[in-house]
């Protein structure tokens, strides 16, 4: 057999063996929790219900083990046929069985708490979504539901052998939610919009310190709040600060530094912790091959490999905030809720008290107020008025 031909019949050979498992013949090894040999009907069932699940028969892998629930209420392998039902959706795979999946999964958990296996019921429903993430810029309801769940098994099974994996998953999910805050206050940045973007900028950084673009966010804050006025000198010498101080080999360390030196503020000394964190970081940050540079436009799922693979993820969701163009009083949630008409019949101190501008305020207290009575930054830029057309006569 020349070379030429034993290269064709290992290609076809090939081919035959990725159509087969494209079609479902591929038997994928289930961790059969029980393998005590008996012949118990309630084990008989089990095992039977197990290679189905192999061998992805997965109705009738259902089947069996609701036969097994329905008939042997008091079975040793409840709880276990239970846990396997949900395998059985999830590994189906598909927008309607994993929801099934999730649902089967919460009813374990519900029903079996104290089980070692209800830790493991948790991480399959942070799969579930983690698997149906989109990018940042598209809808991000799965990311959110993932970061949720992700949470929740943290703080409910916090000694699970799970934890170091579900810690990444949630690293990796925020680093999506992350990068989606930071274009939209890039957007507002570039646009102009200088209180739109502090606020999202501001809000990022804070919730989410481990993500990779945050130095950069920190830079687009200073940079906006620098715009807004004197009023915000302190948060502009802030951001620019915590660059130095908590991302001390970022590339916009110098000018930072720089902009500090212009302000007359201090520079902070770089935090020996975050310059630690950083060098693990860069040492173990995974670089993405060609193939996945030219074929990442074409995928679905968000792009993780910048994440950050130390330091504890944030463990609240990231809540509104509201702009600094917005009036104290309306930020506050003060308003007017109920309007009426009545006569005050009382004597005010504007009927009994002599007149104020007959006694204006002195130079020196009307320049200490002159900066807080400045107006509020704008999200737009006034419009030039319109001059009024002349008719012709």
């Amino acid at each position: 057999m020349t070379n030429r031909q034993w290269i064709t019949k290992a290609l076809t050979v090939t081919l035959i063996l990725a159509v087969l498992a494209g079609c479902g013949f591929r038997r994928r090894k289930y961790e059969n929790p029980i393998t005590k040999d008996t012949l118990q009907p309630d084990k008989v069932l089990f095992d039977k219900a197990i290679r189905d699940l192999e061998k992805n028969r997965f109705e009738v892998a259902r089947l069996t083990l609701q036969t097994l629930i329905n008939t042997y209420d008091t079975s040793e392998y409840l709880a276990k046929a239970k846990l396997a039902i949900a395998d059985s959706w999830f590994r189906e795979g598909g927008s309607h069985a994993l929801a099934q999946a999730e649902a089967e999964y919460k009813d374990f958990i519900l029903f079996y708490p104290a089980l070692e296996e209800a830790a493991e019921a948790q991480e399959k429903v942070c799969m579930i979504h983690y698997k149906q993430m989109e990018k940042p810029d598209r809808d991000t309801t799965h990311m959110l539901r993932a970061e949720d769940e992700c949470r929740q098994l943290l703080l409910q099974f916090p000694n699970s052998k799970f934890v170091p994996r579900v810690q990444q998953l949630l690293r990796n999910i925020q680093e999506v939610i992350a990068e989606g805050e930071f274009r939209v206050g890039n957007f507002y940045h570039q646009k102009g919009s200088h209180p739109a973007a502090a606020n999202r900028l501001q809000a990022l950084v804070d919730q989410y310190p481990l993500y990779s673009g945050a130095d950069e966010a920190l830079w687009l804050l200073g940079d906006s709040y620098s715009r807004m006025g004197p009023r915000f000198r302190d948060k502009t010498g802030m951001a620019y600060s915590r660059i130095v101080r908590d991302y001390p080999l970022s590339p916009y360390v110098e000018e930072a530094k720089k902009k500090l030196r212009e302000m007359e503020m201090e520079i902070p000394e770089p935090d020996p912790v975050a310059l630690a964190r950083m060098k693990y970081e860069q040492e173990n940050r995974v670089k993405k091959g060609l193939a996945s540079k030219a074929f990442g436009i074409f995928r679905k799922s968000p792009d993780t490999s910048q994440a950050a693979k130390s330091g504890t993820p944030a463990m609240t969701r990231n809540q509104p905030t509201i702009p600094v163009s917005v009036p104290a009083t309306a930020a506050a949630g003060a308003g007017v809720t109920d309007v009426t008409l009545s006569t005050n019949a009382e004597t005010t101190a504007l009927d009994t008290q002599p007149d104020a501008r007959a006694n204006p305020p002195q130079a020196g207290a009307a320049n200490s107020e002159a900066e807080s009575q400045l107006p509020l930054p704008q999200n737009r830029a006034p419009e030039a008025k319109k001059g009024k057309k002349k008719s012709k006569k």
